[in-house]
């Protein structure tokens, strides 16, 4: 799969000392020039649904659990890698310095039915809900979030909108 971009947080002085690695599968969804995502209240962002991968399970199987729990999408289909990204970031648990996370994309096709979903407790308390916008749409308010540092602001915010992009740019 291709490497989409390295990206380090700003405050991340050193990509040594005690990581935490993450792996996470996310799904690119189109119709036409409108992507489903994930609108979070609490951030006041859009991101890909999907997550993390669990232990001894591969992306592909992550990637469909997490886009029915998230979203109840159902025959999920996946069409092609999009690419990763690695990225280093703060971490905030103490017995860490940074997370490493490594975040796969993938296109993928659902059906126009959903079941429910299946939210995790901090997913229902962020306020998130799948939505379908213009990619357009999505970008220019993730940009006005991050031109505005809203204090809310998540910090997956910058790589989310780097693949909006890149998928706004290739795919539409």
């Amino acid at each position: 799969m291709r490497l989409l971009k390295k990206m380090v947080h700003k405050d991340v002085q050193s990509i040594e000392g005690k990581i935490f690695e993450r792996r996470a599968a996310r799904g690119i969804i189109l119709k036409g020039s409108r992507i489903f995502l994930l609108y979070t209240k609490r951030y006041n962002d859009y991101s890909f649904p999907g997550g993390g991968v669990d232990l001894g399970e591969d992306l592909i199987t992550g990637l469909k659990r997490e886009l029915a729990e998230e979203t109840g999408a159902k025959n999920i289909e996946i069409i092609s890698e999009f690419g990763y990204i690695d990225e280093y970031r703060p971490h905030y648990k103490p017995e860490y310095d940074l997370i490493h996370m490594m975040s796969y994309f993938y296109i993928c096709k659902i059906d126009d039915e959903f079941d429910e979903v299946s939210l995790e407790d901090y997913e229902i308390a962020n306020g998130m809900s799948a939505v379908w916008i213009e990619i357009e749409e999505a970008i220019k308010h993730n940009k006005e979030v991050m031109a505005n540092q809203e204090e809310s602001m998540g910090l997956s915010i910058e790589r989310e909108t780097l693949v909006l992009e890149l998928v706004e740019k290739e795919l539409i």
